[in-house]
């Protein structure tokens, strides 16, 4: 009996300091916001994302999360409605990689209804490196080439790869059972770059860029003489290239799966998960 009641007394503690855990999954679309995208959103030129994490439920509304997510952000200006930038004929492709510190917050106590609205916030270090495919389709890596002449003229400076941004969410959760909810969520991510498009200010001087990096620079900083019809010429420099009022984002939409670790056919986190005479752990109740 005493071995009995000791077990009763500890095992709550241990469901509870269990269950606030869940492991969140990810998967969906991605996209970006910038020089070489005709719309803020839009699942045009989108691609598939996908990502894992931890949570952790400081209380039934508030939760703190780890995520990591892995997505491809693109643009193309063969596929803008602007003529002026279907003459520009640039092109980027990214791979993004990131990790997410992000606060959540869940107005409706999932252990007492079906459905919730949420948001969250936080913040983020991602890694990205922009390349666009040649004329005759080699990759080619487009920071190296300092397109706009950064790093050769003391007002363009060198961006970097690996920066931080400010992730914001918003989204609707589905509980399906004690341990499991889906959520339908879209996320973006401010950051503080204008280049992960590689695109942002003004054409650089031609003779200047191709002593420095070669002309392969100058072949991918202007392509609008690879069209049919295009002009041949490059454009003369500090001709607009891009704009560099507003900085780049990109986004994601599309489901998490949150799967408490730990879980049984007992109440939540919060509840002690007493449901059906035992807890979450199949500990005994003392009457």
């Amino acid at each position: 009996m005493r071995k009995l009641l000791l077990l009763s007394m500890f095992c709550p503690v241990i469901a509870l300091s269990q269950q606030r855990f869940h492991v969140t999954l990810f998967g969906g679309l991605s996209n970006y916001a910038g020089d070489l995208q005709d719309h803020r959103f839009t699942l045009q030129q989108s691609n598939f994302a996908f990502g894992a994490g931890l949570k952790y439920d400081i209380t039934p509304h508030f939760a703190a999360r780890l995520a990591y997510n892995h997505a491809t952000i693109e643009g193309d200006d063969k596929k803008s409605s602007d003529p002026v930038l279907q003459a520009r004929n640039l092109s980027f492709i990214s791979r993004i990689n990131e990790g997410s510190l992000l606060f959540e917050y869940t107005p409706l106590n999932m252990e007492d209804y079906l459905i919730s609205p949420f948001v969250y916030g936080g913040v983020t270090v991602f890694h990205f490196n922009p390349y666009a495919y040649d004329s005759i389709g080699n990759k080619i890596y487009l920071k190296p080439l300092s397109t706009e002449g950064q790093g050769l003229a003391a007002d363009r400076k060198p961006y970097n790869l690996t920066q931080f941004a400010i992730p914001v969410g918003i989204g609707v959760k589905f509980r399906i059972n004690d341990n499991t909810v889906l959520a339908y969520e879209l996320s973006a991510r401010k950051t503080f770059t204008d280049y992960l498009d590689d695109v942002s200010t003004t054409y650089f001087d031609q003779a200047t860029l191709a002593a420095a990096h070669g002309q392969k620079a100058v072949e991918m900083a202007y392509r609008g003489n690879e069209l049919k019809n295009g002009n041949p010429n490059y454009p003369d420099q500090g001709v607009i290239r891009g704009g560099s009022k507003y900085k780049d984002w990109y986004y994601f939409t599309g489901f998490t799966l949150y799967i408490g670790i730990g879980g049984g056919n007992g109440g939540g986190p919060f509840s002690g998960g007493t449901r059906g005479g035992r807890n979450q752990l199949g500990c005994p109740r003392v009457l």
